[in-house]
């Protein structure tokens, strides 16, 4: 009587398939072979905390206990492990198959065609499960409304029902343990890997991030997280562009200028929806439409393809976007500088670019490129801004440039390349972007009843108040003109900012380029007031921590060099005071404490 011999390779036991096939008799087998080399590959994604590891021993050590097992060869070396996808463990896989004269079970498709070429028996699994005919593990935690539901060990499950902008959160009574989120997690790998509409997008030690069909999943666990956590968001709303209110002025701007669009809003307040639908619209306009995407989980008609940003470098994405040559781009989300670089190389590019930003207002979504892009460059990478609330348009602002003088300025000379933001529907500027002084400020225009702030005048304050930072941290500056200011500061440190006969102010003004008026702070403790201050200081790397005596926590005390006062400052609620050893004010408490002349009033 012939012996059937079977062995299986790494990828069916990682899907967890093989007990399934005997029992079903799908492929028979008196003794199971496994390859020392399979257990090892598996071991290092178990350690590597990979659910596809802890699947594949658990399935090893099943068969152990229903089946005849054998275990065949020598440990391989964690060479052979990282040569693994260039076919070093296969290999082996498929000798230990030949010599025993047993069958291979793959599912990987290579493996078997070069098996068969060696004249191995191979049973191919092919996975061709559809997702309707899958237990769905989290069908029963999820209502029509539910948006999102929140898994955490040893806590009650959270379900956040509702729509965009008006939801609220539920507790349940369910508490899953260790165990159950583990079989949870591992149930929802399993599904990831045999449904045709889901994938595993990104798996880490700690953290495993599964497009399961209509649910976008992220799997935590330690060492990354203090405990296993998952959390399931689903999309609840399904809109189209005609599902919102807006003017027809939107539309046709949309449909005829448009080209690079930002799409902001606070976490939860509807912003993918509105992508969704906006990605739909440009579709049906005979667009070429592509998303980019990490992770993937915009609900899209298939005539859009989605790319990964997580499976691809910037600059595979940027030569396959330029090949392929689409109308419209969706970029969710954009969040570091990679990110930001790459929508505005492609924007300037030519591509329309419609990119995905997380902000509590919309002028914070301009912000955020600022810095990473040249600000007259910003016009041209970004013309329309949509800020979405509770689920609808709540915003729209247009950007222009043009060298002018700022809102709030007179001097003609003070002409420069200005970035301003209107309100699309009322034409009216409410922001200018400029530089001043080499600093980039976003300056908001106030009516017109209103009393201005001066912009130049405010950035002088600014940069005065920065100065006398080094006398005292409560240093107040008040503009009388553009050549004139007024500095209030502690009475314990004027006369070193005057210096013996006016000399240091003299100096400071020709520096500055102004007339300055040092007045004394109001309601500020006067020199010595209450005696010298017991205090110990530890000088480290970076900052000197002086600790003062309890009772004056959150007190105001004075730093003395001798009789010379180095600055005001006010305790933590531990009683200590802090300084940076690089600044000006830290430099003087060093020399201090090193001449052993350091004292402390208050």
């Amino acid at each position: 009587m012939t012996e059937h011999l079977l062995v299986p390779d790494t990828s069916v036991l990682a899907e967890g398939v093989v007990t399934t096939y005997l029992k079903e008799k799908k492929v028979l087998a008196d003794k199971i072979i496994i390859p020392r080399a399979v257990l090892n590959e598996l071991e290092h994604q178990a350690n590597q905390n990979k659910e596809t590891g802890y699947i594949g021993l658990e399935q090893v050590k099943q068969l152990r206990e229903q089946y005849d097992v054998e275990f065949s060869g020598s440990r391989v070396g964690p060479q052979d492990i990282k040569l693994a996808g260039q076919g070093a463990i296969d290999n082996i896989i498929r000798e230990t198959a030949r010599e025993y004269g047993a069958t291979l079970m793959t599912a990987d498709r290579v493996q078997a065609i070069v098996a068969e070429a060696m004249g191995v028996p191979v049973v191919l699994v092919e996975f061709q499960l559809d997702k309707k005919d899958f237990n769905d593990p989290l069908q029963s935690f999820f209502e029509d409304n539910t948006m999102s539901v929140h898994f955490k060990e040893n806590s009650f499950t959270i379900a956040k029902r509702g729509k965009p902008g008006g939801w609220v959160f539920e507790t349940t009574k369910h508490k899953p343990d260790n165990k159950e989120m583990q079989r949870l997690a591992k149930s929802i790998v399993q599904a990831a890997q045999l449904r045709q509409d889901s994938f595993l997008e990104i798996e880490r030690p700690g953290s495993t991030i599964v497009q399961l069909g209509k649910y976008r999943i992220v799997i935590v666990k330690p060492p990354f997280g203090s405990c296993w956590e998952i959390t399931a968001v689903r999309p609840v709303a399904r809109l189209t562009l005609d599902d919102y209110e807006f003017p027809e002025k939107f539309r046709t701007r949309l449909q005829n200028k448009a080209e690079g669009i930002l799409v902001s809003g606070a976490p939860g307040e509807g912003k993918s929806t509105f992508t969704q639908a906006l990605g739909e619209f440009y579709a049906n306009q005979q667009k070429i439409v592509k998303t980019v995407e990490s992770p993937r989980d915009l609900v899209l008609p298939d005539t859009i393809t989605q790319y990964s940003a997580t499976h691809g470098t910037p600059e595979e994405i940027r030569d396959v976007l330029l090949l392929n040559r689409p109308d419209y781009t969706i970029y969710d989300e954009i969040r570091n500088n990679q990110d930001f670089h790459l929508f505005a190389d492609m924007r300037l590019a030519g591509v329309g670019m419609i990119g995905v930003v997380h902000a509590t207002s919309p002028v914070d979504s301009i912000q955020r490129f600022i810095g990473r892009i040249e600000l007259g460059m910003v016009p041209h990478i970004i013309d329309t801004v949509v800020f979405i609330k509770a689920g609808q348009i709540n915003k729209v602002y247009s950007l222009s440039i043009t060298v002018k003088v700022p809102h709030g300025m007179t001097e003609e000379d003070l002409a420069r390349p200005v970035v301003t933001i209107k309100d699309f529907y009322t034409d009216k500027a409410e922001y200018e972007i400029y530089r001043y002084s080499d600093q980039t400020s976003v300056i908001p225009i106030t009516d017109d009843g209103e009393k201005k702030l001066n912009p130049m005048l405010a950035l002088a304050a600014k940069g005065i108040e920065d100065y006398f930072m080094q006398y005292s941290a409560r240093a107040q500056v008040e503009m009388v003109s553009e050549r004139k200011a007024k500095v209030y500061l502690p009475e314990n440190v004027i006369s070193q900012v005057i210096g013996k006969g006016g000399s240091n102010i003299q100096e400071t003004e020709k520096e500055l380029g102004l007339s300055l008026d040092i007045l004394p702070l109001q309601g500020q403790g006067s020199s010595g007031k209450g005696g010298n201050i017991r205090w110990e200081a530890l000088v480290g790397k970076k900052n000197i921590s002086i600790d003062l005596p309890p009772e004056l926590s959150n007190h105001e005390v004075d730093l003395y060099d001798g009789k010379h006062a180095i600055t005001t400052v006010t305790t933590s609620k531990n009683a200590q005071v802090k300084v940076s050893l690089s600044s000006p004010i830290g430099k003087q408490v060093r020399r201090a404490i090193d001449r052993d002349t350091l004292e402390i009033h208050g």
